[in-house]
């Protein structure tokens, strides 16, 4: 029993020595913290303009020689106090921030662990948790990195700021320093640019617009491709804003569906914009807003600045003329080295300043409908499958829709509206025609019918090697496809013709060599990453016919802008069927030029092909980009030795001209003739289609061979 409470007691003795120490070790812990804290120096924020910015991002040319952009020059700030600033601005900005600004003491230990658990789960430092105390203070010490010491200093100086600082003002030094995209610094500053308007006149809707910016300037940028995003994260910040009862739900609703029209951005000074912005988002994605801004990178790209500033001049020397004769208000293009994938130019808009466009929107990185530029593509996945340049197929009017006879009479119970029958730019049908001239005249009918014919499985597959994201769900598209009926970038589509340049081998488009840091440490180099996508028996084929000019005269004459004496040129025009864009694309083995020409808010041209309106422009830009390359050639293609005579060419037998659906089957093109070829759902209606035409047209008389079997 003695010795029980002998035990006892020494576990008592134990316990309080433990708690004392313990107790000690943090009275010693809170004093350290207390004293370091004392000494920490809050910074002075109203010396905000002499900041350190020698760190400033600078972004080359492909030669590192020329500066396209700095990204600290020109720094626009006009620092006001809180009472110049809507309420509606301090309300948005508390609501999507920092909801409990006006409760906590500067920091806020849930909304740092909720943070804290988001990042160990994605493996990174993506959620910040920060306060708008914290927020001061990492923007007033330009602190880059991502570290836990950092964190710790500055959850220290969020407090003591708290403490020293009422809540208005520490509002005020937030929306005075705030970042609100390029060299835009301070709610003042931003609400001139954007709105041109003053800080204490904006709107509710334009007050959350800029609430939105300061997360990521550079992603939600008016001006970027992410206004959708934009539009969304206004929305979130009203949806809060009445969470909170800063709004009623009316107003809140209201400010919702109401569109506002952004000033002309002059966030932005140096050459080659739009090319310089699609860097700079690239670069915000894989090292953060703040690195970019203040982190001192050297970025050398791709850029060929002669070139560029050719071609600008060019874009924009045409423009006046486009759209007094034809509507098109703007146009862009990309050029690009099919061996390597790099941007060589990117002209994004006429002119980068002009509002009325909006020239800041990047047309080269939009999805447009892109029309018979999608063609090659196309009859690449077909050649590919065992279909030659000379097979032929009827341009004969056809029905498509198994809802509807073969003359485009819907059967019972179904819409007129679901029959399919396409036809041609000049509504003209040529009857037997070869996959050649086809492709080389933008024949719709035979396009129709070999999309059919391929699969289009097949061809959606090709186009994601190709490189076109946006092309990427079979069982979303029908046969529409090949005239254009997905959508696409230009940027994409004129780096998916570098495959058919470069002998079917596909290079990701790229636009930075090297990017360094403000050390001089290299934290990326280009490297090749060549993949072939496509034997080159293939893409020779197409080379061949898109560069045939004998094969295009009928539609765009023997001298067209598309023809070059000197030297092969590889060229596609697409139109779509409502003439709101229209595209040149064009190739050699060193260069692809893509271009684009139409109106950003999508209104029709005046019901003019892409022959018409870009393809002299095209030719000008082509030739300055090929100016100093030597002539070289396409591989030539493989001679066609099929043993079946309807992929040789020949059409029409002694008994007759018949659908290929009865010579070919579509699953095993190169195989034997189909036993039952009445059994495909198209057969009735093709087969139709291509007897009305020649009863109408004499019918085998045009058939340079007749007395043959097409089954051989």
């Amino acid at each position: 029993m003695t010795e029980h409470i002998k035990k006892r007691n020494f576990r008592k003795k134990a316990l309080r020595e433990l708690i004392l120490v313990s107790f000690s070790l943090a009275v010693l812990f809170v004093t350290a913290l207390a004293v370091w804290l004392s000494s920490l120096d809050l910074p002075d924020f109203n010396n905000f303009e002499n900041r350190n910015i020698s760190n400033s991002t600078k972004i080359y040319d492909s030669t590192g020689n020329v500066v396209l952009y700095s990204l600290n020059d020109n720094i626009k700030r006009t620092s006001i106090s809180i009472d110049q600033i809507n309420p509606y601005i301090q309300e948005a900005t508390i609501s999507i921030e920092d909801s409990h600004f006006y409760e906590h003491n500067g920091f806020r230990p849930t909304s740092f662990v909720r943070a804290l658990f988001a990042n160990i789960q994605q493996g990174g430092f993506s959620q910040g948790g920060s306060t708008i105390d914290q927020q001061v203070i990492k923007n007033a010490l330009l602190t880059r990195e991502k570290t836990i010491s950092r964190k710790i200093k500055e959850i220290l100086l969020a407090i003591k700021l708290d403490k020293t600082l009422d809540k208005k003002t520490i509002l005020q030094i937030y929306l005075n320093e705030s970042p609100y995209g390029g060299t835009i610094y301070g709610v003042e500053e931003a609400s001139l640019t954007y709105f041109n308007k003053r800080a204490k006149d904006v709107s509710l809707t334009e007050a959350a617009y800029l609430a939105s910016l300061p997360q990521s300037p550079t992603y939600f940028s008016p001006f970027g491709k992410h206004r959708d995003e934009l539009e969304k994260r206004k929305n979130l910040v009203l949806e809060k804003m009445f969470e909170l009862g800063y709004i009623s739900e009316s107003v809140k609703k209201s400010s919702q569906n109401e569109q506002i029209d952004f000033e002309r951005d002059e966030t932005n000074s140096g050459k080659a914009l739009h090319f310089v912005m699609y860097i700079k988002e690239y670069l915000v994605e894989k090292y953060g807003d703040d690195v970019v801004r203040n982190g001192g990178l050297k970025v050398i790209t791709t850029l060929n600045f002669d070139l560029q500033k050719q071609l600008e001049e060019i874009i924009k020397s045409n423009a006046k003329e486009s759209e007094e004769k034809y509507g098109a208000t703007n146009a862009g293009l990309v050029v690009i080295d099919p061996k390597t994938g790099q941007i060589l130019s990117m002209v994004g808009s006429r002119d980068f300043f002009d509002t009325k466009i909006p020239g800041q929107y990047n047309i080269t990185t939009a999805l447009r409908q892109p029309g018979s530029a999608i063609k090659p593509v196309v009859y690449a996945a077909a050649f590919e499958k065992g279909f030659t340049p000379e097979t032929v197929l009827f341009d004969s009017e056809t029905q498509f829709d198994l809802r509807c006879d073969a003359y485009g009479k819907p059967f019972v119970g179904t819409d007129t509206s679901v029959c399919y029958m396409p036809g041609n730019y000049d509504d003209k049908f040529r009857g037997p025609v070869s996959l050649r001239n086809a492709l080389a005249q933008s024949l719709n009918v035979p396009a129709v019918k070999l999309l059919y014919l391929t699969g289009i499985k097949n061809v959606v597959g090709l186009a994601q090697k190709m490189g076109l994201s946006t092309i990427n769900d079979p069982d979303h598209y029908g046969l529409p496809l090949v005239l254009g009926g997905g959508e696409v970038s230009l940027l994409e589509l004129t780096n998916a013709y570098g495959v058919l340049a470069n002998n079917g081998n596909y290079n990701k488009p790229v636009g930075i060599l090297e990017v360094r840091d403000h050390n001089g440490d290299l934290l990326e180099k280009y490297t090749q990453d060549q993949k072939n996508v496509l034997p080159e028996t293939v893409s020779s084929l197409v080379s061949s016919v898109l560069s045939d000019n004998q094969a295009k005269a009928p539609v765009y004459g023997v001298n067209s802008p598309l023809f070059f004496k000197d030297r092969p040129v590889a060229s596609k025009t697409g139109t779509t069927n409502d003439y709101k864009d229209v595209w040149v694309l064009g190739y050699t083995p060193s260069a692809v030029l893509g271009m684009w020409a139409g109106n950003n808010n999508n209104t029709p041209l005046n019901k003019k092909t892409a022959g018409t309106v870009l393809s002299p422009v095209w030719k000008k830009a082509m030739l300055v980009v090929l100016k100093d390359q030597p002539v070289e050639y396409f591989p030539d293609p493989l001679p066609n030795t099929s043993n079946k005579p309807i992929l040789r060419g020949v059409w029409c037998a002694d008994d007759g001209a018949h659908s290929i659906l009865k010579y070919v089957d579509k699953d095993n093109v190169q195989g034997p003739t189909p036993s039952n070829p009445d059994s495909d759902p198209q057969y009735k209606s093709w087969e139709t289609s291509i007897q009305d035409w020649l009863n109408k047209n004499g019918g085998c008389s045009h058939s340079p061979q007749t007395k043959t079997s097409l089954s051989d």
